[in-house]
């Protein structure tokens, strides 16, 4: 790092940024994982990336820059081949006719400047950006060369056809895998049709057409997953589910397998279970600092349910996961029952649920209980018995969390009770409900505002809403992404989430235990300062970070 660990250490004290104890236990952090202390910093949630790139920018009196808030043009990423730029951790931002703007997260490399300066004969001018910043901005480099991806694909397609060559399928499951955590694919789909084989990418939560293979490679593929993932390769006609591991650059790539035999042959879904998600903060998943308020009280008390809901896909583990990362410590016994387990995190102890050997998550929580647990996480209550064993272990002296599909947090409230469980019990034993979706956020490459009107908004949200967020005017200034290379001319690249925090004070536990209807919880709630999702997705839309579609399509009711 650019200052050392005493320095940001002492640096963030002297701001009142971090209090001494939280920075002790920053410290520990860092010498349990024998990491640095800048990275044990990002990796406790206590500061955002950006806060201590502009913390450290000013310490260094230097100009800092958000490489994800800027458009990069692909003619500037030649001025510095590839493996340069990732040496020297260096990015060309921007060019005039003589100046050249550069980020880098190793400011005092003067000797590498003065190259730059000589070889393109400009004045260099020198930002600072975080390492995990310029991390994520490198992957530019890897947009100028998707078409070679699609043609490398097609070389080894076209080599399979040749009968004395034997199908490179290794090199293609490979290719697919690399190419779509390249592109932040969350799924890999690969359908089998009457005359190819679909290849299809979940890029931010939308499917995209990748690439066709011959359908006589699909059976090739299909077997070779199979071989990498221990599944029966003689097996055709029942689903199968495994998972195996690739080796990228970047880490060990885990990646969960879904097989199913549908009309056209078998179907497999590629789950990429990257790191990448297991880095996120409450701030990173578009939390505010308020409901980031609202989520602390809940888990910091020792006993009590946080509950976290919303539709398949919306996030919330990852939004659990990021609670979990905060809470685990050595003091801790941390136990989880999931289906599947989604990420592995050393210090935790997490349960795979199994039916076949009758692991379920009411046995698995059974079984956790006699581990003598603090914090237990409970995948998904899904039946009366999970919903009352994980009650109970909230009511005697463990905080449990877990999810629940229901679509706002004050549905969830009537949603236990209908499970079985006593009012009384559920207001004494939830703490906080955390309601959330994914919207996909406007590419920062191509963005471009525009205006709408006030009546034209008011179609689809309440006219006292959008005088609470934009004021009383008449034309609306909002964003929306015009399409690029970047974002594959989406207009967006990356998701965030909008979330509802709901808080349960003793007004809402007395309407709980009246067994109240979710709208009364709701406008209680409301009435104590609880933001609807609806409304932070308003605060996303004035702040450029998403689009009036988006808000619409995922707030809507289904």
């Amino acid at each position: 790092m650019v200052i050392s660990d005493k320095d940001l250490y002492n640096l963030l004290l002297e701001n009142q940024l971090l209090t001494e104890a939280e920075l002790k236990k920053v410290q520990d952090l860092a010498a349990k994982d024998k990491n640095s202390f800048y990275d044990a910093l990002l990796k406790s949630d206590l500061i955002s990336d950006e806060n201590l790139g502009k913390l450290i920018a000013d310490r260094l009196k230097m100009p800092f820059i958000s490489l994800n808030k800027v458009s990069i043009p692909q003619n500037l990423l030649r001025i510095i081949p590839e493996t340069v730029a990732r040496t020297q951790q260096t990015i060309v931002v921007s060019k005039t006719d003589n100046q050249l703007k550069i980020a880098t997260s190793r400011p005092q490399n003067k000797e590498f400047e003065s190259m730059l300066s000589q070889k393109t004969g400009q004045k260099i001018e020198v930002y600072f950006a975080t390492p995990r910043d310029v991390k994520e901005a490198l992957n530019l480099y890897k947009q100028e060369i998707q078409k070679t991806f699609d043609d490398l694909l097609k070389q080894q397609v076209d080599a399979a056809g040749k009968s004395d060559s034997e199908a490179p399928v290794s090199q293609i499951v490979d290719t697919m895998i690399e190419y779509a955590y390249e592109n932040k694919a969350s799924d890999i789909h690969i359908e089998p049709e009457d005359k190819r084989s679909l290849i299809r990418f979940r890029i931010d939560g939308i499917l995209h057409d990748v690439l066709a293979l011959p359908r006589n490679l699909h059976d090739q593929v299909i077997t070779k997953i199979k071989v990498l993932s221990k599944l029966r390769t003689d097996e055709h006609l029942s689903a199968q589910d495994g998972k195996l591991q690739i080796k990228l650059k970047d880490e060990d790539l885990d990646v969960r397998v879904s097989i199913v035999p549908i009309v056209d042959g078998e179907k497999v879904v590629l789950r990429l279970l990257t790191s990448r998600h297991r880095q996120f903060g409450l701030s990173d998943l578009g939390m505010s600092e308020q409901e980031m308020k609202r989520v602390e009280e809940g888990f910091t008390k020792p006993f009590g349910m946080i509950l976290s809901t919303g539709p398949t896909g919306s996030g919330k583990s990852t939004s659990i996961y990021a609670i979990l990362k905060i809470l685990n410590s050595r003091e801790k016994n941390i136990a989880t029952i999931e289906d599947p387990v989604e990420y592995d995190v050393e210090g935790i102890n997490q349960i795979q649920v199994n039916p076949k050997t009758n692991l379920t998550f009411a046995e698995g929580l059974r079984s956790i209980l006699r581990q003598d647990p603090d914090i237990i996480y409970v995948g998904e209550i899904r039946d009366d018995e999970t919903a009352d064993i994980a009650i109970n272990s909230a009511m005697t002296g463990h905080l449990v969390l877990s999810t629940l599909h229901t679509n706002d947090a004050a549905t969830a409230l009537p949603r236990l009770i209908d499970m079985g469980i006593e009012p009384f019990l559920v207001a004494s034993t939830v703490n906080i409900i955390i309601a959330q979706r994914l919207i996909r956020k406007i590419c920062e490459k191509c963005k471009a505002s525009y205006t709408q009107t006030f009546e034209e908004v008011t179609k689809v949200f309440p006219p006292d809403l959008i005088k609470k967020h934009f004021g009383d005017v008449q034309t609306l200034r909002v964003y929306h992404g015009t399409g690029c290379a970047v974002c594959h001319s989406t207009g967006y690249s990356g998701r965030i989430g909008i979330f509802e925090v709901l808080k349960i004070s003793e007004e809402i536990k007395k309407l709980i235990t009246q067994k109240a209807d979710s709208d009364t919880i709701a406008k209680k709630a409301i009435l104590e300062g609880m933001t609807t999702m609806m409304e932070d997705g308003l605060d996303k839309i004035q702040l450029g970070v998403t689009t009036l579609e988006e808000v619409i399509r995922v707030t809507k009711e289904t």
